[in-house]
């Protein structure tokens, strides 16, 4: 019991992040009907940036936090404006192509000007944590618990009763509707990626705390898409809460059946969903009309 109990809040602690992470892919495909594939590796800018910014500058970890929310806002609309919005109009397959160059190029960014060695986010929290019982938690990992439900009652608030909120969940039930009542597609667009860049911001500062950077970071936001897929590509709530149970699983698979599970398990999941709910376990059913 005392095993399961560790291996279940090890899971979570991960899980959140996975959460974080899947409701950036979540609201752009809300938004834009568009999965993002460049996701995981515009969280490793962020973060690697962040990394160069505590490494010049003296900053506690909600200070650092700020500044990388600030810069990933920034991020995101530069990407939105120069790779996005001249795919207006284009079928979601180019688009979607587009963000696949986009990941690369930004892999081979963040390797030609930070290298490839593995590096460690400098903040003021360190090894600092807190023990319940059985169960040590960093601080880091406290922090993004408390960080995932933040941003989860933040989207419900934007979204439900925000104008830029209805007209983003206007936009994402019928584009053409929403322009014929005067809504600005492109700046709900732009907003969108702005708002997806900075959780991917938040994940990337929380994962560069937790457990370092390295080349292979965007590989976290892979892991994290069958979160997307359990709780519905168009569910931002739905990955936020599939995140925490994709990270539970993975951990549980691994520490019961056997080690190499822990990597696939989250896939296994993928599988079996899309056969029985297509769209996740929280997402809207498509309803055409014959």
């Amino acid at each position: 019991m005392d095993y399961f109990i560790l291996l279940t809040v090890s899971g979570i602690a991960i899980g959140v992040i996975y959460g974080l992470i899947g409701m950036g892919y979540a609201l752009i495909f809300k938004a834009t009907s568009v999965v993002n594939f460049a996701h995981g590796e515009i969280m490793m800018l962020i973060s690697y940036m962040a990394f160069s910014i505590a490494s010049s500058w003296t900053l506690p970890f909600w200070g650092l936090l700020l500044v990388c929310v600030f810069i990933s806002a920034i991020v995101g609309l530069v990407i939105e404006r120069v790779f996005i919005r001249p795919m207006l109009g284009q079928d979601v397959f180019s688009t979607v192509m587009v963000t696949i160059g986009l990941a690369v190029m930004i892999r081979a960014v963040v390797v030609l000007i930070w290298g490839a060695d593995p590096l460690l986010l400098p903040t003021d929290i360190g090894d600092s944590g807190v023990e319940f019982g059985l169960v040590f938690l960093y601080t880091s990992q406290l922090y993004a618990i408390g960080l995932l439900a933040f941003c989860v009652l933040g989207m419900w608030v934007f979204l439900r009763f925000s104008r830029m909120g209805v007209a983003m969940r206007a936009t994402a039930a019928r584009e053409t509707t929403a322009l014929l009542m005067g809504i600005n597609v492109t700046h709900v667009y732009a907003i969108a990626w702005a708002i997806a860049a900075v959780i991917a911001g938040i994940s990337g500062v929380l994962l560069g705390t937790i457990y370092g950077l390295g080349p292979d970071l965007w590989t976290q936001g892979l892991r994290a898409f069958p979160a997307v897929i359990l709780g519905g590509l168009d569910s931002v709530f739905g990955a936020a809460i599939s995140g925490i149970l994709i990270g539970v699983l993975e951990n549980l698979s691994e520490g019961y059946i056997g080690q190499g599970l822990k990597e696939i398990s989250g896939f296994l999941v993928i599988l079996v969903v899309l056969m029985i709910r297509p769209y996740g376990l929280f997402g809207t059913p498509e309803i055409e009309r014959v």
